[in-house]
């Protein structure tokens, strides 16, 4: 069963990129972001796009510019999240076929990376806007938006989170930080999922 949740693998070095990704993966979550900003991204993404591409969504995060959607795109990513709302480079991503989740915080922004064409919203950072926050902007969406909670949103709140309206999550540092061991990232994901699955009933 898969679960609307993003691994951030912020840091992720590629040495470990595929243990990681299977552990992640056996736990039940099939959708994973290497931030471009980690130790040679492009190798990590290529290598979880090869080991586990054919069972996972798995691509970049912090992509600011057409030229890196082009670049993940190279290497097999078929993900593209964004901290920011660029209506050229959501185009792009959805021109080579690829996922769009732009960052937004606005109901501006949300509406703008809509008309560009993004497959749904990540709002961040959470933290800031919080439950609350969604819970205001949720209704003047239109139906069907996908809006995935990111920053400020884990397994202590899910609950609150799916209450006002969120579809699913972003997880970066409950989940993994660099120099885990792949036991310890493996029983994060579950910890996670189970939360997440107690949180949905």
């Amino acid at each position: 069963m898969s679960r609307p949740i993003i691994a951030i693998l912020r840091g992720l070095d590629p040495a470990q990129a595929e243990a990681v990704g299977q552990a992640i993966l056996d736990a039940g979550i099939d959708r994973i972001e290497v931030p471009l900003n980690s130790p040679d991204p492009l190798d990590s993404i290529g290598r979880l796009a090869r080991a586990i591409g054919d069972r996972a969504l798995v691509g970049a995060g912090t992509v600011l510019t057409m030229d890196e959607v082009e670049q993940v795109a190279a290497v097999g990513g078929k993900l593209i999240v964004s901290p920011n709302c660029d209506a050229d480079v959501i185009a792009r991503t959805v021109g080579l076929g690829l996922q769009s989740w732009p960052g937004v915080y606005t109901p501006t922004e949300a509406f703008t990376a809509l008309r560009a064409g993004a497959t749904g919203l990540k709002l961040f950072p959470g933290v800031m806007a919080g439950p609350v926050g969604l819970a205001a902007m949720r209704p003047i969406l239109p139906k069907g938006t996908q809006v995935y909670a990111v920053g400020g949103a884990g397994p202590e709140n899910f609950g609150d989170w799916l209450k006002a309206g969120a579809d699913g999550f972003g997880i970066g540092s409950a989940l993994f930080k660099p120099g885990m061991s792949v036991d310890q990232i493996a029983e994060n994901a579950r910890r996670i999922v189970a939360a997440f699955d107690e949180a949905a009933r």
